[in-house]
C-alpha cells in the first residue's frame, strides 16, 4: 500500500486519512475537494500530502467521500479512468441507487460499496478526528461483486483502523439507515425548528434547555449540504420511516387528549426496551 487518493476532504474523508497516517505513515495521500477552503485546510492539517484533481495511475485506493447525490456520477467517471490495480470505495450513506448506477459498468469489480457508521454533528476538514472510525462498524454491500485481490486492499486498511465489518444488501442497508439514522436527523432538525418558531427569545432557549433537549437536538447542527442529498437519494425509505413516526406521534398525542396516562405509561415502558439494545454496544 503506497498511495491513497481522497475526493471529498470533510469529516469522514479527513478522519480516515488522519487515522491511517498514524498506523501506516508510509502511505502518500493525495486528494481533492470542490471547496477551496476545505482543500487548503486539508493540506494545513496534514490530511493530504498533495493536492491532485485526479489520482495517479498507480494509486492503490480511491476514496469517494462527497455528498450522496454527487456519488453516482463521480463513481462512474472514476471507474472510467482508473487502472486495473486501483480499488474505488465510497463512504456514502445510501447504497441502492449507487450500486444500480454501476451494475453494468465493465469495471464494477473495482468498486467496493462501503459506509462507515461514524460521524458527528460537525463537518469539514477541521472536524476530522483520528479516532472517529476506531472500533466503528463499516458496512459493505455487494461484497461478492468486488474483485478478490482488490478487496484485500480495503480489508488491509479497515483492519488497520480496527473497524468492524458487516455485510448487507444495498436495499436492506438503505431501509435500515432510514429508520436508525436518517429519521433521527429529520427529527432533530424539526425539533430545533419547532423550538425556534415558538421561542423567539434566544436567551430563554439557552437558559431553559436542559441536557435532554441539547442531546436530542444535537444533530440539528449537522450540515444541510450533506443531509439534503441523503433525503434525495433515500426518499422512498425515508418517507416510509416518517409515516410510521408521524403515526406514532399522533397516537401518543391522542392518548394525552383522552387523558389516557396509563396508556402513555405502558407505551413508554415498552419503548424502554431500546436501552437494553443500545447498552449492549457500550
Amino acid at each position: 500500500m503506497k498511495k491513497i487518493h481522497i475526493i471529498g476532504l470533510g469529516l469522514l474523508g479527513g478522519s480516515f486519512s488522519l487515522a491511517l497516517k498514524q498506523v501506516k505513515p508510509e502511505i502518500h495521500f493525495t486528494g481533492f475537494d470542490s471547496n477551496p477552503q476545505n482543500l487548503q485546510d486539508a493540506l494545513t492539517l496534514g490530511i493530504i500530502d498533495e493536492v491532485k484533481e485526479k489520482a495517479d495511475a498507480d494509486t492503490d485506493i480511491i476514496v469517494l467521500a462527497t455528498p450522496a447525490n454527487t456519488l453516482s456520477e463521480l463513481l462512474v467517471k472514476t471507474l472510467d479512468e482508473i487502472s486495473h490495480e486501483t480499488l474505488v470505495m465510497d463512504f456514502g450513506s445510501t447504497k441502492e441507487l449507487l450500486c444500480q448506477a454501476v451494475s453494468e459498468h465493465p469495471k464494477r469489480d473495482h468498486y467496493l460499496a462501503g459506509h462507515p457508521i461514524a460521524g458527528t454533528e460537525y463537518s469539514g476538514p477541521k472536524a476530522a478526528k483520528a479516532d472517529l472510525l476506531d472500533r466503528k462498524v463499516f458496512i459493505i454491500c455487494e461484497m461478492e461483486k468486488t474483485d478478490i485481490h482488490l478487496k484485500a486492499k480495503a480489508y488491509e486498511v479497515l483492519e488497520a483502523l480496527n473497524m468492524k465489518l458487516r455485510f448487507m444488501d444495498p436495499e436492506e442497508h438503505d431501509k435500515h439507515l432510514a429508520f436508525v439514522s436518517h429519521l433521527s436527523h429529520i427529527t432533530s432538525f424539526m425539533l430545533g425548528k419547532t423550538v425556534l418558531d415558538k421561542m423567539e427569545d434566544e436567551k430563554n432557549i439557552f437558559d431553559m434547555a436542559g441536557s435532554g433537549f441539547a442531546s436530542t437536538v444535537r444533530l440539528a447542527k449537522s450540515s444541510p449540504g450533506m443531509w439534503a442529498p441523503i433525503m434525495q437519494e433515500n426518499k422512498k425509505n425515508i418517507l416510509e420511516a416518517m409515516s410510521l413516526y408521524i403515526s406514532n406521534l399522533s397516537k401518543f398525542r391522542d392518548k394525552i387528549i383522552a387523558d389516557d396516562y396509563e396508556g402513555l405509561y405502558h407505551e413508554m415502558e415498552k419503548t424502554n426496551k431500546i436501552k437494553d439494545i443500545l447498552d449492549l454496544g457500550k
